[in-house]
């Protein structure tokens, strides 16, 4: 996702972004309820200290990290450029995304076979079903999903952000922030909602929520909230940051007792990445990253943003085996205490990652490999 000339802050936003999505995998080992290291349907937490460290890393941190890389990819391609129509455009994304994409589902399909991360059965069951999702070991690759969508509708909507009004965006965003309800009701109220049923599961708000909420605030931000100063998008962004990251934190908190076992989805009731309190988090977060003012990053900092991409495909395949060997077998008492094991875990593997991708940005048609313009320029 290259423009011709590089945003600062944008590439900031992916590399942090990039190192919160290991920070939330890292935090995961502290609570999942069996050795696979990611949370699965249960969860169980061993500790005070494991509670409070995971709601905090995972939480307060790491749940605005999806919704900032759905920003950033609207910021830079919404509305279309002039005169690339739609199969143009498709062509361009997913040229990017796809080839690297399919050849990390068919690693994470049987990779793991090498080291008996799987069985054969269960490869071979991935296989079937990799047409239709991701495999099972690879379970973060889900992202790729939402942001094929979000390429997908891009060239249906800009037309209308091209012509809409400050105004006309608000009522949209308005609607969206409503439908980020959604999540709590079902869980709470009834789990269908405003039609849903058995035959319909299009409700009401299917059409103002989701992650193409994200796309529009995008470009309200960039087009409509560029005459806010400095100062004011520091007081602003820092507020609803702190705001809906205390309350991500402590929705977890709330829920998780230790050494009792909770259904996932209950204890992670807040943490959808479409939840009013993500919603506010990334709104600040990402104002926060437009405050600042470097006309173009360190030479670093533009080339791990370029790597990203690869990093975030590859990451599991480090993550596991650090973070098995940090917890030392027991995540009650691992062998770095909680507060340090899970950055520890997420900075590790994200300089393994990092080196790996640079290294196989230099072979022949890397750009299939580990997405395109990985190459330092």
């Amino acid at each position: 996702m290259e423009t011709k000339e590089r945003i600062a802050f944008i590439d900031y936003i992916r590399v942090v972004a990039c190192l919160m999505v290991m920070l939330v995998h890292a935090s995961e080992n502290f609570y999942a309820a069996d050795t696979s290291g990611l949370a699965g349907n249960m969860s169980m937490l061993a500790t005070e200290q494991n509670r409070l460290w995971v709601a905090f890393y995972d939480g307060a941190l790491g749940r605005v990290s999806v919704p900032l890389f759905m920003i950033v990819s609207a910021f830079l391609l919404v509305p279309m450029r002039q005169g690339l129509t739609m199969t143009q455009f498709y062509r361009r994304r997913f040229l990017r995304i796809l080839p690297p994409f399919v050849l990390f589902l068919l690693l994470y399909t049987f990779l793991p076979l090498l080291w008996g991360g799987m069985t054969w059965e269960q490869s071979q069951a991935d296989l079937r079903l990799l047409p239709f999702n991701f495999p099972s070991m690879g379970g973060h690759l889900w992202f790729m999903y939402p942001l094929i969508s979000l390429y997908l509708i891009i060239p249906v909507v800009s037309p209308w952000l091209e012509r809409a009004s400050a105004r006309d965006e608000r009522v949209f965003l308005y609607l969206f922030a409503f439908s980020t309800l959604i999540p709590w009701l079902h869980r709470f109220v009834s789990p269908e909602l405003w039609g849903e049923c058995f035959w319909n599961q299009f409700s009401m708000l299917w059409y103002c929520s989701g992650y193409l909420g994200y796309l529009v605030l995008a470009h309200y931000i960039r087009v409509h909230l560029a005459h806010w100063t400095r100062d004011r998008r520091l007081r602003v962004g820092t507020a609803c940051f702190v705001i809906g990251a205390a309350f991500t934190a402590w929705s977890f908190w709330w829920k998780g007792e230790p050494g009792q076992l909770i259904e996932t989805p209950m204890l992670e009731w807040s943490w959808e990445f479409c939840t009013p309190n993500v919603l506010l988090a990334t709104f600040g977060l990402f104002l926060l990253f437009t405050c600042i003012r470097r006309r173009q990053a360190p030479v670093l900092i533009v080339t791990l943003s370029r790597l990203s991409f690869g990093m975030y495909l590859m990451h599991l395949f480090f993550l596991a085996p650090i973070a098995t060997w940090l917890i030392g077998g027991n995540v009650a008492d691992p062998l770095l205490p909680t507060w340090l094991a899970i950055p520890a875990i997420a900075i590790l593997t994200f300089i393994c990652c990092a080196v790996t991708t640079r290294l196989l940005s230099l072979l022949p048609g890397s750009d299939y490999i580990v997405g395109a313009n990985t190459r330092a320029k």
